[in-house]
């Protein structure tokens, strides 16, 4: 999807912001999937299910808030910072509430998934790496917010309006 969504932005001039650390996201959302397991495993973590059972449901929770922006989103949804010269930004749905909700989405998961299964290790190391790379990429965010604002109420034709591809 989001690679669909990629080329529909793109195909009308859409402009990426912080190329740089997206893999860093990839690679950790994959430690934080192999991590996880990994720990109960090898660390012999037990399923406790007055903590296994709740952090399941929050999971699902996490998961119900991350469709509730994709579906807001629509094509504008994606796993990276890209920018369509022209639309309006979006402040319906979760994004009545929260500037960012697909990053609590995030968050909750990064400590819920781990915690299943009582991978607590996993679950610290993912949450405090994910802070340090959400806070780049909110940053990275919110400047490519502003940028497109800007560039909506600039005149055709000037320096601050969007290029025309």
């Amino acid at each position: 999807m989001s690679r669909r969504n990629l080329a529909w932005a793109r195909r009308r001039g859409g402009i990426e912001y912080g190329r740089r650390h997206y893999p860093g996201f990839f690679v950790l959302q994959t430690l934080l999937l192999a991590g996880a397991p990994l720990e109960a495993w090898l660390l012999d973590r037990p399923f406790i299910p007055a903590l296994g059972w709740p952090m399941l449901a929050v999971c699902v929770l996490a998961q119900g808030l991350r469709w509730w922006c994709i579906t807001t989103l629509r094509e504008q949804w994606n796993t990276r910072v890209i920018i369509v010269p022209g639309l309006r930004l979006i402040d319906k749905g979760p994004y009545r509430y929260l500037r960012h909700p697909n990053y609590l989405a995030v968050v909750v998961e990064g400590v819920a998934v781990p915690l299943v299964h009582t991978a607590w290790l996993t679950a610290l190391i993912f949450t405090v790496a994910n802070l340090g790379l959400l806070r780049i990429r909110i940053g990275v965010e919110d400047d490519a917010l502003h940028q497109a604002a800007a560039m909506t109420s600039a005149p055709p034709g000037s320096p601050q309006a969007p290029p025309v591809l």
